[in-house]
């Protein structure tokens, strides 16, 4: 069983920049499996934002957030980390970590077995 704890949300300007992080405990090798993020909007359905597979070779971003979120991960603190650059109204949510339980990155949010708490995100316009 693996536990998920996200950090690093808050409120930001447009424009702005936050990192959020993912660390993951309990009796789980997070290292073996994929993992990745996504968001929850009042009123909207979840939306994948990004996976990354076990050594952080292959990456998968969600259309909306591409050129401008970076995900990565270090397998030696257990921990995943999501990158926001240029940050926009549109951007606000709940944010979510997720593993999944296979090796390679998910592209799909139905892909993720567990997940965390989440972050709350604002973006001030």
């Amino acid at each position: 069983q693996v536990q998920l704890v996200e950090s690093g949300g808050g409120l930001v300007q447009a424009g702005g920049s936050l990192r959020l992080s993912c660390l993951a405990s309990g009796q789980y090798t997070f290292g073996n499996f994929g993992m990745g993020w996504f968001r929850r909007a009042p009123g909207k359905a979840r939306e994948f934002i990004a996976g990354i597979n076990w050594n952080g070779s292959n990456k998968e971003y969600g259309d909306s957030v591409k050129g401008r979120f970076t995900i990565s991960r270090d397998n030696a603190k257990n921990t995943g980390y999501l990158q926001m650059n240029n940050l926009k109204p549109e951007d606000t949510a709940v944010y979510y970590c997720g593993t999944s339980s296979f090796s390679m990155a998910p592209a799909y949010s139905s892909l993720f077995r567990n997940w965390g708490q989440g972050t709350q995100v604002t973006v001030s316009s």
